[in-house]
């Protein structure tokens, strides 16, 4: 029996999974969320910050896929180069639960929506929509275990497919702008707190948006050309940025920012409604089943994909690194959709599942960025890999701190309570890298790593008490 030939990704495919992953669920309830908290000026502000910040991350991804060719795992890969094998671990934990973390309100959204026609689905969150959903994760992981060319090129498809009602609610609204009622949102009023808690207030919604920019870099492994692996990244992130700020903005020529602020989730389908009527809101409703079933394919590949890559680089345990004959990543599949399964199961008990999910997955992220960004910072400033081709060092100095600047920001803007909250995740997590560091005979830890698992621990138990007398809420 032949076996199967090597797979390979060209430059629009690999663009393709950047969008897919940053084009998902975040995009159709931007008029909501950012009604909730800020006015027109804010969300410009905000959008500024993140597509500066965001860029410039952007930019790192470049340039180490081009100073770095040989880390093809993506983000933990930079991380464990870096700055060890402990917090290449977390790094790849962190990244992983993003994956998780997204899909589960991938789902939440799509019985939201579906729960406008059938009450029984609720908010996402109840009994029959947690059932619904854990068959729709097992039918997708089925298909993924059939292969990952088969899946990649799904999600091309859809990711076509997705763009196209995204583009047609711009036109309608478009039309439907009204100037003075942009304006009366401009400043968001009263109501809204100062500006520059208008624009905190925002920052873990545009991370949420964003991440998936580094999607062509989990996968440059695949890449056909390793010059690809950067300008996809580039190419998806500017094509996104372009339609996140469209949507906001063109919202607030349409309704009141209370009226905004009060819509139900996806919140993009009450602003059409809003322009051309009831028709509106079943055509995003449509639009939006279609691009988060796609995001979640793209979601659960990279998911695998990392898992995977880490067992490969013995940063996981070996068992996450066998393939079936289709080689497809099966038991990271496995162990991926099993953790999809159990966060499914605890939106039952969360009020608001869908901003529960995007928030603690835009902290999650956090940790894989900012040591990505600290990375680029380490190598630029130290000059490694530049010896031979020093040009363009200085500018990838002060991209790379940027960067780095960035992420510390929004790990401010995001609160003490998501990050204990992603400590309750990273400390338990650890069990799987003490299994690794045992398999290949090394010290579990570096005096260092000792440290930073303790302050893991000790968050993760303050968290939990916090949970337990109710002073955390979820």
């Amino acid at each position: 029996m032949t076996s199967p030939t090597p797979q390979t990704f060209a430059l629009p495919t690999l663009t393709a999974m950047v969008v897919g992953s940053m084009v998902g669920a975040g995009i159709f309830s931007l008029p909501q969320t950012f009604g909730r908290v800020t006015g027109g000026l804010g969300a410009l502000i905000a959008w500024a910050i993140a597509g500066g910040g965001m860029l410039m991350l952007a930019f790192v991804f470049q340039t180490l896929s081009r100073r770095k060719p040989d880390l093809d795992a993506g983000v933990f890969a930079y991380a464990k180069d870096g700055f060890g094998n402990y917090l290449g671990f977390a790094s790849a934990l962190g990244y992983w639960t993003v994956c998780c973390l997204g899909n589960v309100s991938y789902w939440v959204l799509i019985k939201s929506t579906l729960g406008a026609l059938f009450p029984i689905f609720g908010d996402g969150n109840t009994v029959i929509a947690v059932a619904v959903s854990s068959v729709g994760v097992w039918t997708v992981h089925f298909l993924i275990l059939r292969g990952v060319r088969e899946a990649a090129a799904l999600n091309t498809l859809v990711t076509v497919a997705k763009i196209i009602p995204i583009l047609m609610f711009l036109v309608f609204v478009g039309f439907g702008f009204k100037a003075d009622i942009f304006a009366a949102n401009f400043w968001g009023g009263p109501d809204a707190g100062s500006l520059f808690d208008q624009v905190r207030g925002t920052m873990l919604v545009t991370v949420f948006v964003f991440v998936g920019i580094e999607g062509a870099s989990v996968y440059s492994r695949y890449a056909r050309r390793r010059s690809d692996v950067g300008l996809a990244t580039l190419l998806g992130f500017v094509g996104v940025l372009c339609l996140l700020v469209l949507v906001t903005m063109l919202s607030y020529g349409v309704l009141l920012r209370p009226d905004l602020a009060a819509l139900r989730n996806p919140s993009m389908a009450g602003v059409l409604q809003a322009v051309v009527g009831p028709w509106g809101a079943v055509f995003i409703s449509v639009g939006l089943i279609v691009s988060v079933l796609g995001a979640y394919l793209s979601w659960s590949l990279l998911a695998a994909e990392v898992l995977f890559s880490a067992a490969r680089m013995e940063t996981m345990p070996a068992f996450l690194g066998a393939e079936n004959r289709n080689k497809v990543p099966f038991a990271a599949l496995w162990l991926t959709n099993l953790l999809v399964q159990v966060f499914l199961i605890l939106t039952l008990f969360a009020e608001q599942a869908f901003l529960l999910a995007l928030k603690l997955t835009s902290s999650m992220i956090l940790l894989p960025y900012l040591l990505v960004a600290a990375y680029a910072l380490k190598l630029a400033w130290s000059g490694a890999t530049y010896a031979e081709k020093p040009k363009g060092r200085a500018g990838d100095l002060v991209r790379a701190g940027l960067a780095t600047l960035y992420t510390v920001g929004l790990i401010y803007a995001g609160g003490l309570k998501f990050l204990l909250l992603s400590l309750v995740i990273y400390a338990p997590g650890t069990a799987l890298f003490i299994l690794a560091q045992r398999e290949r005979g090394q010290p579990i830890f570096t005096p260092v790593e000792r440290l930073l698992f303790a302050f893991a621990v000790a968050g993760a138990a303050l968290a939990i008490f916090g949970l337990a007398t109710g002073r955390i809420s979820v």
